[in-house]
């Protein structure tokens, strides 16, 4: 058992280091960063830092769930639920009612049980990504389905619903269920290789993954506080920069701060990409295991 909790630690600690470095990624265009608040009056970094502290626990819970489950993966899914509420509880406690991690809750929560039965299933040397997102897919399979498209909405529509009836958008349970496939195409690959080629900070590849994140996601924050022109708007702007070099240039980088006074005069928040960031340093620190 004391290997498995050990495990369960590394993998908690992993899920807070990628809250702690999508924060702390600076400059984010309309996101909260060390630099400024973004497009948000009720959030700051230290908000950030604060609800990614108490969160710790539930990401070692939900890998010790899927350590110790034995049943259908689709149902493992409902058994980390209460989790997630617990978590959802203690980052509005320590917030004082702002969401700052909901959607990585979710996310963060059913990558660590996805871990947490490979590890059940076989002891390896390591864990690779695409390994893990297939293990998602299988957990979240019929998960739109079940939350979406055959759901008889109600007038008390959530967040997400709401999107989705508007737009057709199915948001983070879309990206969750396809095995994170806007990551695994896109982010993940481009953080690998500027990892590996050494080019620039640390700091700067996290930029350019957000920026290249931000062109490929259908983005819920702006949906939700804009509209799809705004989406592509957001999308077409973040395309131009990032194919200017994006942070690795002088023009790029001046066009980032731009970026970012623009999103903020225009309320724009791209916190789906955000997300999709912290999910792409997630995934790469756990192959570094």
């Amino acid at each position: 058992m004391k290997d498995q909790e050990k495990f369960a630690r590394d993998i908690e600690s992993i899920a807070v280091r990628a809250l702690l470095y999508e924060v702390s990624t600076t400059p984010k265009p309309g996101l909260v960063d060390r630099k400024n608040n973004g497009a948000h009056r009720d959030m700051d970094f230290f908000t950030f830092i604060d609800s990614s502290i108490v969160l710790g626990q539930i990401f070692y819970d939900a890998t010790l769930t899927g350590i110790a489950y034995k049943g259908d993966l689709k149902e493992l899914l409902h058994a980390i639920r209460p989790i997630g509420r617990s978590g959802e509880e203690k980052m509005f406690a320590v917030t004082n009612g702002v969401n700052t991690h909901k959607g990585l809750i979710f996310s963060l929560g059913i990558i660590a049980a996805a871990i947490g039965s490979l590890y059940q299933e076989k002891k390896r040397d390591r864990w690779l990504a695409y390994d893990i997102c297939n293990q998602v897919k299988l957990m979240t399979k019929d998960l739109v389905d079940q939350e979406l498209k055959k759901k008889d909405f109600g007038k008390a529509l959530t967040y997400g619903e709401q999107l989705y009836v508007k737009h057709g958008i199915t948001g983070i349970r879309g990206e969750v269920a396809s095995g994170f496939q806007t990551v695994c195409t896109y982010g993940l690959p481009l953080l690998k290789g500027l990892m590996k080629s050494k080019k620039g900070t640390f700091n700067e590849r996290l930029i350019q993954v957000l920026l290249c994140l931000m062109v490929h996601t259908e983005d819920s924050n702006i949906l939700g506080r804009h509209d799809l022109d705004m989406l592509q708007k957001v999308q077409a702007r973040a395309k131009i920069v990032f194919e200017q070099g994006g942070v690795f240039s002088k023009n790029g980088l001046e066009n980032i701060e731009e970026f970012d006074k623009w999103c903020i005069n225009h309320w724009v928040s791209p916190g789906g990409a955000a997300d999709l960031l912290a999910i792409t340093i997630m995934l790469y620190l756990v192959e570094q295991i």
